[in-house]
């Protein structure tokens, strides 16, 4: 009996219809590895603040599969030589570039397992992935690591004007709800070509790479910074902080199995590379497992971890001044002597109470990744020098501001 043909379509509210041109990049997508990113929101704690804010990684994955397919077609009109093989490797690149994620994206980064990247972990599950299916990931992977020699598909997957970017800025700011993040993918794309193996934008397309640039920098303080955001996100660390103290200690504490095996075992860069344990119970995490444990550990005897957890789930959370300089000590010690007496407990569980965030960002840095823009003449410039009505210098500043959280009493 034949085999059903597995091309799809997908009906998406950004980008309309998306197609899934092939058995192979639909069985990626099938993958149970691939589906976990269906479990986590893409922004995190921003539902918070922005209450549309409830899309998912996976969402975003098809989305920059699908603007992936756009560019491959439009430099391939240019007169760009893609073979078929190549196409298809650096959609199957961009479909898997967020799966090392772990709950609420973010998160677990920087708690439960230390010292590895969501980064290192894509490229872990990546191979994991391309042992099952026999080596077809092996161009994939190239792209992936950028040791192909057709460095421009790279800049594709991962660059300052990569499908990654045009997707999640017109996802994020559609289902936020925040009109400022809006961007022309569209016109970006069609003006997209190559010069010396790096992508290039054609001249035309000047004004679409300004607002585009504009557009991230004002997502990024209005949503993705948000003070509100990064408040939840410093609350749920320091729950996250607490349970794995109390879980080194020897304290029963409820959660799932794969929760449980990050609890109670100390997870770092070299054991979880050569763990199959580490990575089979991380591919079973995602958001569900955190908010389920929270719920239950409201009701725990410890005051520290109950009191945090009960305030996440019914948003009572941090209070935030914002400053541009980290809090001394002599400013933390009220709230912690305030904290210790009103709970009676420690000044070192106090510390549960309080967190600092430092945020920083630079909306281009030429550093990294230039963005080039191709003149008809043949002429390159990079956007700071070839734009004539934008400061872009004031996009490549960084900007650094100190986040203090604390709990109100």
């Amino acid at each position: 009996m034949k085999e059903p043909n597995k091309r799809k379509i997908i009906n998406d509210p950004v980008f309309g219809f998306i197609n899934i041109p092939n058995d192979f990049l639909y069985d990626i997508i099938q993958h149970p590895y691939f589906q976990r990113l269906n479990r986590i929101k893409q922004l995190g704690l921003t539902s918070f603040v922005y209450p549309g804010a409830q899309h998912t990684r996976l969402q975003h994955s098809l989305g920059a599969m699908h603007l992936m397919g756009e560019a491959i077609a439009q430099l391939q009109q240019e007169g760009h030589e893609i073979t078929a093989s190549e196409a298809e490797a650096v959609r199957a690149c961009i479909l898997l570039h967020d799966i090392g994620h772990g709950p609420f994206s973010h998160t677990l980064e920087h708690s439960l397992v230390n010292g590895i990247s969501h980064e290192e972990i894509s490229l872990l599950m990546m191979r994991e992935i391309n042992s099952e299916m026999d080596g077809k990931l092996d161009l994939a992977l190239k792209i992936f690591t950028n040791s192909y020699p057709k460095k421009f598909l790279h800049q594709l997957v991962s660059s300052q004007l990569d499908m990654d970017r045009l997707d999640y800025l017109s996802r994020d700011s559609f289902f936020s709800g925040v009109s400022e993040g809006i961007i022309g993918a569209a016109r970006i794309i069609k003006m997209l070509n190559i010069y010396n193996d790096k992508l290039v934008i054609e001249a035309k397309g000047i004004y679409s790479i300004e607002k585009f640039l504009v557009a991230r920098r004002l997502m990024y303080w209005q949503v993705y910074l948000h003070k509100t955001s990064v408040a939840a996100e410093q609350m749920l660390l320091n729950i996250l902080k607490r349970a794995k103290e109390l879980a080194t200690k020897g304290e029963s504490l409820f959660a799932s199995p794969a929760l449980h095996y990050f609890l109670y075992n100390e997870i770092n860069e070299l054991n979880f590379m050569v763990s199959d344990e580490s990575m089979n119970n991380f591919a079973l995490l995602d958001d569900s497992d955190v908010i389920c444990s929270i719920k239950v550990w409201s009701s725990h005897s410890d005051i520290v971890l109950s009191t945090l957890c009960k305030a996440f789930t019914n948003r009572r959370l941090f209070k935030v001044k914002i400053g541009t300089e980290s809090v001394k000590e002599d400013k933390m010690q009220p709230y912690l002597e305030q904290y210790a007496n009103h709970f009676g407990i420690s000044i070192h569980d106090a510390i549960y109470f309080l967190g600092e965030e430092i945020v920083s960002t630079d909306t281009y840095s030429p550093e990294d990744d230039n963005i080039n823009i191709l003149f008809k003449d043949g002429t390159i410039k990079d956007i700071a020098d070839a734009s004539d009505m934008l400061n872009i210098t004031v996009l490549t500043k960084k900007v650094e501001k100190y986040y203090f959280c604390y709990f109100k009493l």
